[in-house]
């Protein structure tokens, strides 16, 4: 038996499970519904790119239900989240590659409305990456990054940016079907158009 932490609403992390039985269930979201199946990748947030291993029936909290089991692409945890819940947690597909030229145009622009407060700043993007929505974890990654151009990060904001970082390559590297080495590359030179390049230009005309 594997000790776990569960939430019934949010699901839970373990470190290892049990074998899972294979084949699609779906996850509600408002006025459709999410087929996840064994194999497929999804998106979980704050834990990236996940891969489904399938569906167990639990019983938590005195209450059995279906719990979608994931498994962790970072770091390899084995997370349960209930069936009827995923969608309210964020979990979803993948972002797909005709999406990503959006996601390239977000981090390729500032973002004036960062709170200049760092607590302020913080508990914003702390939100940002709760959501689970790319953009917003886009945004994240683009803010940091142009802070980072200008002064450097605290410990918390640098942490925050790489795990961002990670996350987004994560779910990256499955929409253009390309290694996490060559996701990330593809980031940074999203980033070297947009955010990263007036720090550059400016370099290059005081070496003039």
């Amino acid at each position: 038996m594997v000790a776990a932490a569960c939430d019934p609403t949010v699901g839970c992390s373990t470190l290892s499970g049990p074998d899972v039985e294979p084949g699609a269930r779906t996850a509600r979201t408002p006025g459709s519904f999410v087929k996840f199946k064994k194999g497929d990748t999804v998106i979980y947030p704050q834990h990236g790119a996940c891969l489904v291993q399938g569906v167990e029936k639990k019983t938590m909290f005195g209450e059995t239900r279906d719990y979608l089991i994931l498994r962790s692409v970072i770091g390899e945890m084995t997370l349960s989240v209930p069936v009827d819940k995923a969608a309210d947690v964020g979990v979803r597909p993948p972002v797909n590659a005709d999406e990503l030229e959006d996601l390239v145009s977000v981090l390729s622009k500032p973002d004036p409305r960062v709170p200049s407060n760092w607590s302020r700043r913080f508990k914003n993007h702390q939100e940002k990456l709760k959501s689970g929505d790319v953009y917003q974890v886009a945004e994240v990654v683009r803010n940091l990054a142009a802070r980072n151009r200008d002064a450097a990060l605290s410990a918390a904001e640098r942490t925050m940016y790489e795990r961002a970082r990670i996350n987004l390559v994560s779910e990256i590297a499955p929409a253009l079907k390309v290694s996490n080495e060559e996701a990330e590359a593809y980031l940074d030179q999203a980033l070297a158009k947009g955010v990263l390049r007036e720090k550059s230009e400016t370099v290059a005309a005081k070496k003039k």
